[in-house]
């Protein structure tokens, strides 16, 4: 699917009180996390989300600090929202980065069933970064806030919130 193709998705819709959600970014790239950020806040606007910052170093350090935040009190949070952005270098570092940022995400999904919408950029250059951080339907903040919201609206509807 090229970004032309890419779905225009409705917010949803979460029942009970505004969800309480954690961002965590990691500003390496600042123009396009603001960008993405910007994204992702217009969907938080439109459901009434309350929504807290923490900024980490790079992508190594997103999940980190995601097991980090889940060591909070529980119900503090009722989601998180990842932000990075990983651009091709020279060397094997991105693939390392990138693979190593992906897979432990996506463990925290997996073992805590915790909503996390995922916001990680992996490109090859920072004109596609910037292409998928552009305030329209290509947003990529707008679409892993979007995840999220899903996923917050599904765990409410069956109880796991």
């Amino acid at each position: 699917m090229s970004t032309a193709d890419s779905p225009d998705r409705a917010t949803p819709r979460i029942e009970g009180p505004p969800p309480r959600i954690l961002v965590v970014q990691a500003p390496y790239y600042r123009a396009v996390i603001e960008g993405m950020r910007q994204g992702a806040d217009a969907l938080f606007a439109a459901v009434g989300a309350e929504v807290e910052t923490a900024e980490v170093a790079g992508a190594f350090e997103l999940p980190g600090a995601l097991r980090l935040a889940l060591k909070a009190p529980q119900g503090r949070w009722d989601g998180f929202l990842v932000l990075g952005c990983v651009v091709k270098g020279e060397t094997d570092h991105y693939d390392h980065i990138c693979r190593e940022a992906s897979r432990g995400v996506m463990d925290i999904a997996v073992e805590t069933g915790i909503p996390i919408g995922f916001g990680l950029l992996t490109v090859h250059s920072l004109a596609q970064a910037e292409a998928r951080s552009r305030q329209d339907r290509h947003n990529k903040g707008a679409e892993a806030a979007n995840a999220l919201l899903m996923q917050i609206a599904l765990a409410r509807r069956w109880g796991a919130a």
